[in-house]
């Protein structure tokens, strides 16, 4: 990524989350622990899904690739920032920070439309259950994972376009643990409020536009459900919290930093940890912990490996 000549910023100083050896030690020990579940939690729901034809629905194959975003999630910024703990002087390449943001914001924009997919899937399955297993085809789910990574990455190109080209001539301290884009703007040598308008525009449109797609088709979705009374309705009304609770913890932060992306709070470091380092635990936990399908799965697989064993 080359950068123009007013450019001479070559690397970035990321102050972290605290300057105190104790806190870091904390943070090492219980990030650590959180990056581990998560990946190991999202690579079993892969694993389980793509080895128990029980799960062989378009809602789990969504499921599948949900899980495989958090787990590129996990690792953007993570693991560096659980190396600097034991480092005094943090810094990251210019070219380090600007693959930062456009991976944040790529997978950040697959994971909304992915989202908005598996409300569409619960809404076709829910309202309109004869027609599901034609609608909801394996093409269509394909397509849908296509399109959901095509926005994300268009959505952070859109960012990274602007910003790479912009002239970072003197402060180069990035007050947080990675580069984050409304943190990075305005470390240019330029009056910035035009690209801070445009990436509220730009991160705010997919956003709440998702936000409000996802909010109308769970509130059709609830009442169809609740003019229900059946088992089937149970169960259905159980995978919809899951659904939902996963929807409301990823988008609140989201829609915060987008919100207010440059007005910053000391609170605001810690949000994006949580955005950053736990949302992709949201997935197996939520997933794992109220699907009966997926628990019955991970049974069965574990009688198949222990039986495996004996023989």
């Amino acid at each position: 990524m080359a950068h123009t000549n007013e450019s001479v910023v070559s690397e970035f100083v990321l102050l972290g989350l605290s300057n105190s050896w104790e806190l870091q030690l904390f943070f090492f020990a219980i990030f650590s622990l959180v990056y581990v579940t998560s990946v190991l939690g999202n690579i079993m729901i892969i694993v389980i899904i793509s080895s128990d034809s029980h799960l062989n629905s378009p809602m789990y194959f969504l499921l599948g690739n949900l899980s495989f975003i958090d787990i590129c999630q996990s690792n953007f910024a993570t693991p560096k920032m659980l190396m600097d703990f034991f480092v005094e002087h943090k810094t990251i390449s210019f070219e380090g920070c600007m693959a930062q943001i456009f991976l944040l914001h790529s997978f950040v924009g697959s994971e909304m439309m992915l989202l908005v997919a598996m409300a569409y899937d619960r809404f076709i399955a829910i309202c309109k259950p004869l027609h599901y297993s034609t609608i909801m085809n394996r093409s269509l789910c394909i397509i849908f994972v296509f399109i959901s990574w095509a926005v994300g990455i268009l959505h952070s190109i859109s960012h990274l376009a602007f910003t790479v080209d912009l002239p970072f001539c003197g402060p180069n301290e990035v007050n947080s643990f990675f580069c984050d884009l409304p943190l990075v703007i305005e470390l240019a040598c330029m009056d910035t409020y035009e690209m801070e308008i445009m990436t509220l525009t730009n991160s705010g449109l997919i956003s709440l536009g998702c936000f409000l797609a996802l909010v109308i088709s769970y509130t059709i979705i609830l009442i169809t459900v609740r003019h229900r009374s059946s088992s089937g309705s149970s169960k259905a009304l159980s995978t919809l919290t899951a659904h939902i609770t996963v929807v409301i913890l990823f988008f609140g932060p989201c829609i915060y930093f987008y919100i207010w992306p440059f007005s910053r709070l000391s609170v605001d470091k810690f949000l994006s940890v949580f955005y950053t380092v736990c949302t992709p635990l949201l997935n197996p936990i939520i997933y794992s912990l109220r699907n009966e399908d997926v628990k019955s799965a991970m049974r069965r697989l574990r009688n198949h490996h222990v039986n495996s064993w004996k023989n």
